[in-house]
C-alpha cells in the first residue's frame, strides 16, 4: 500500500514538472469536423510544424505543446488561414472560432500574450479592410467627372488611415514594452513592402524594444534576432536610409529625468516601489487645468498609500509654468521638458493630445495609458482598495 502511494506521488510530481514545460490549447470550431488543425512554432521568420490535432465531431480539438519559454506559434489550417499565439509554459489556452477564416472572429482566454496579439492583429485587419474599400472607390471613380477633387479627398483619407494605424502601433509598443508582443508591432506591414512604422523617427521604438526585451528575455531567439536587426541596419525598411544612424543613437528608454519646479532633477525610475501616474500637460489647456483639479483629489486620497504623480509640462515659458504650479498649488512632482521646442519625452511617448498620461506599476511597467475621469478613478480604486 505504501509502495502504491509512493508511486502515485512520484507520478504526480513528474506530471507537475511536465506541466511547467507544456502549454495546452483547447478549441472549438464550427463546420470543420474530421479535419486537422496544425500548430507551427515560429523560428524567427520561419514557421516549423510541430503538431496537429483532428477536430472531433463536436468541433473540438486539443493540443499539448512542450515549451520552456514564451514563444510565438501559428495555429490554423494553412499559411493564409491561421492565428498567432504568444504562449508561455503552463498556460491553458481556450479558443472559440466563429468563422471559417480563423483570424476574423475568435475569442481567446488563458494567454495574456496571445490576447495582446489578437488586439494588435485585429486593429491592423480593420485598417487594411478600410484601405481596400478606399482603393476600390478610388479605382472606380478614376474615370468619372470631378475625380480631381474626389481623388484628392480619397488620397487624404488613405493617408490618414495609415497615420492612425502607426499611432496605434506606437501606443501598443509603449504600453507593452516588456512583452514579446511588442516585436510583432514593430514588424507589421500594410502591404508586403510597406511597414506600419514607416517614419525615420520610428527607429527609436525599435531601439526601445530591443533594450527592454534584452533585459527581460536575453536568451530568446526572437530578441536576439531583434538585436541583430538593430546592429545590421535594423530592418529592410531602413537599410539604405538609416543604417549609419543606428550606431549614433543614444541609449533609449522610457525614463524621463527632468528638472522640477524647485530646481531638482528627478528621474521617473527613482520612484520605483510606488504606482506612478506620468502626465503631460500645458497650463494653456483648459482640459489640463480641469483634470489637475481632479488629480489633486486622487493624490490627496492615495498619496500615503503609495501613489505618486510625475507631471511633465511642455509650455515654452519656464516662468509662467512655475507660476501656474504655484498658483494651482500642484502638490506632486512638477517637471518640464528640458527643451519645450523639442519635447523629447512627449515625442518618445507619442503624445498627440493633452492631457495624456501613463500609469506605471511598482516595478516601472506601464499598466495603463490615457486614463481619464471615471476610468482613472476605477483603476485607482482597484489598485488602492479601502
Amino acid at each position: 500500500m505504501k509502495r502504491i502511494s509512493f508511486l502515485l506521488l512520484l507520478a504526480l510530481i513528474v506530471a507537475a514538472c511536465q506541466d511547467k514545460n507544456t502549454f495546452t490549447v483547447k478549441g472549438v470550431l464550427k463546420g470543420k469536423t474530421g479535419k486537422y488543425i496544425y500548430i507551427n512554432k515560429v523560428d524567427v521568420n520561419t514557421p516549423i510544424l510541430i503538431d496537429s490535432a483532428k477536430i472531433g465531431k463536436n468541433g473540438s480539438f486539443r493540443l499539448n505543446v512542450k515549451c520552456s519559454e514564451p514563444d510565438f506559434y501559428q495555429l490554423g489550417f494553412s499559411t493564409a488561414n491561421f492565428i498567432t499565439l504568444l504562449a508561455e509554459p503552463s498556460e491553458r489556452i481556450i479558443l472559440t472560432f466563429n468563422d471559417t477564416n480563423l483570424y476574423k472572429n475568435y475569442s481567446i482566454a488563458g494567454s495574456p500574450g496571445s490576447s495582446k496579439l489578437q488586439v494588435l492583429d485585429g486593429a491592423l485587419a480593420s485598417t487594411k479592410s478600410k484601405l481596400d474599400s478606399l482603393t476600390a472607390i478610388y479605382n472606380k471613380s478614376s474615370n468619372e467627372p470631378g475625380f480631381d477633387v474626389k481623388g484628392a479627398a480619397l488620397e487624404t483619407q488613405f493617408s490618414n488611415l495609415i497615420k492612425e494605424q502607426r499611432k496605434k502601433n506606437i501606443e501598443f509598443i509603449i504600453t507593452n514594452i516588456n512583452s514579446l508582443a511588442s516585436i510583432k508591432a514593430l514588424y507589421q506591414t500594410i502591404t508586403p513592402d510597406t511597414y506600419v512604422l514607416y517614419e525615420p523617427n520610428d527607429l527609436q521604438y525599435l531601439k526601445i524594444v530591443t533594450d527592454s526585451l534584452t533585459r527581460h528575455y536575453p536568451n530568446s531567439k526572437h530578441v536576439q534576432a531583434l538585436a541583430r536587426d538593430l546592429s545590421n541596419e535594423l530592418n529592410k525598411m531602413y537599410v539604405e536610409k538609416l543604417g549609419a544612424l543606428a550606431n549614433e543613437l543614444p541609449q533609449a528608454n522610457l525614463d524621463p529625468d527632468l528638472m522640477d519646479s524647485h530646481g531638482k532633477r528627478i528621474a521617473l525610475s527613482s520612484l520605483r516601489g510606488k504606482y506612478v501616474l506620468l502626465t503631460f500637460w500645458s497650463f494653456t489647456s483648459k482640459d489640463c487645468v480641469v483634470e489637475n483639479l481632479q488629480l489633486k483629489e486622487y493624490y490627496k486620497r492615495y498619496r500615503n498609500k503609495g501613489f505618486e504623480i510625475y507631471q511633465i509640462n511642455i509650455d515654452q515659458s519656464e516662468a509662467d509654468w512655475k507660476k501656474a504650479v504655484q498658483y494651482d498649488e500642484l502638490p506632486w512632482i512638477s517637471t518640464r521638458e528640458d527643451d519645450p521646442a523639442n519635447p523629447a519625452n512627449a515625442r518618445l511617448f507619442n503624445v498627440t493630445r493633452l492631457p495624456s498620461n501613463f500609469l506605471f506599476d511598482k516595478e516601472g511597467k506601464i499598466i495603463g495609458s490615457n486614463l481619464h475621469n471615471r476610468s482613472l478613478q476605477i483603476k485607482l480604486q482597484q489598485l488602492f482598495p479601502n
